[in-house]
């Protein structure tokens, strides 16, 4: 069985493991031991409410319960910008006109911002190429919307997420080549390295303050301002469904594209249901296809679980659970818990009973 649950201390090697597997551009998991070590001491206090709401990190492991390992995490970060600057650059256009000559012309700009200052960040999704498949990248990823929704008051009504950009197999960004690099002298590897350590803005604080007028770039620096590395495009896509749209930002670094939601407008959001818990000492088919499954979570702060259950378990009022599946979400008979679709393709067709997704049935 796989669950999600808080990330925590013996996850370390797994996560390492990962991070290292993972290549180069996954700027918040680099693959360095000790800050991997810090990150998950940062999210056991947050869990713990050892920190400020606004400084929380949150981190999600996904376990294989059978191989008794984290195999996938993914993340949230409750505010960006608060301890040191966070930048972006905003794809603005300057207008030059003459009416006596007859010109107007529009150029395209890249301009520092630090418009996401104060908003929920939803980051750090990471899957073992062992479990790729089968839902299990949703699971991973829409986890984190219905934590959001259970903890509103942690979080900022907008969130969003910086997509990792174009490089090549050498971990080479054309837009650092053409950009970055002529302000600093390092590799986009080094630099994204830096970056993951916390020194992001260091580095941004010594980019131009000036519009960059993007027609001076090279053709292979402007193919990919906006564009999404190709490991990325379904991470991207599964947002793109959930209802993020593009803000107009970009990574500083790669050119990556920021997109972003509010949170009452997030599908999983819209369309969960809440339920109080059967449990039966029936045993629960848990093979079942992603489009035959739903999410179920529990609504604990510290202990957050979610997994999948077959659709047919949803009844109008209740949910039924094996004694299984409700020890490994630590729930028991008449708890509530909340469920939402993990594919796109459930409606309230396949809900026996009548029962239907949506905010009208909490």
């Amino acid at each position: 069985m796989l669950v999600i649950r808080p990330l925590q201390e013996t996850d370390l090697d797994a996560l390492y493991d990962m991070a290292q597997n993972a290549g180069k551009g996954l700027t918040t998991l680099p693959a360095d031991r000790a800050l991997l070590e810090r990150k998950i001491q940062h999210a056991r206090d947050t869990f713990n409410q050892r920190c400020a709401p606004e400084a929380g990190l949150y981190l999600f492991a996904l376990e294989d319960t059978e191989l008794k390992r984290c195999v996938g995490i993914s993340g949230i970060q409750a505010r960006v910008g608060l301890d040191e600057v966070f930048y972006n650059y905003r794809l603005s256009v300057t207008v030059n006109a003459s009416r006596e000559l007859g010109v107007h012309v529009r150029t395209p700009t890249l301009q520092l911002s630090n418009d996401m200052t104060d908003t929920t960040e939803i980051c750090s999704l990471l899957l073992s190429d062992s479990h790729r498949g089968g839902g299990n990248g949703l699971l991973l990823s829409r986890c984190r919307f219905m934590y959001l929704d259970s903890f509103r008051k942690h979080f900022s009504e907008k969130v969003f997420a910086e997509m990792r950009g174009v490089s090549d197999k050498h971990g080479r960004s054309p837009l650092w080549d053409a950009l970055g690099s002529q302000f600093f002298d390092m590799e986009f590897s080094e630099a994204d390295m830096l970056s993951g350590l916390g020194n992001k803005s260091f580095i941004a604080e010594l980019m131009p303050k000036y519009p960059i007028y993007v027609p001076m770039l090279p053709d292979a620096a402007r193919a990919v301002i906006g564009k999404v590395h190709d490991n990325t495009a379904p991470a991207l896509r599964m947002l793109q469904a959930e209802g993020f749209n593009f803000n107009g930002l970009v990574d500083i670094f790669d050119g990556g594209p920021v997109v972003e939601a509010f949170v009452h407008n997030i599908r999983t959001v819209r369309e969960s249901i809440s339920r109080h818990v059967l449990i039966s000492h029936k045993q629960m088919d848990l093979s079942l296809p992603a489009s035959e499954r739903v999410m179920v979570s529990n609504v604990s702060f510290r202990d957050f679980r979610v997994t999948t259950i077959p659709v047919e378990c949803i009844g109008p009022d209740t949910v039924t659970l094996s004694k299984e599946v409700a020890d490994i979400l630590l729930v028991e008979s008449g708890d509530q818990v909340h469920l939402a679709p993990l594919k796109d393709t459930i409606s309230k067709t396949h809900v026996p009973g009548g029962a239907r997704y949506g905010k009208p049935d909490r």
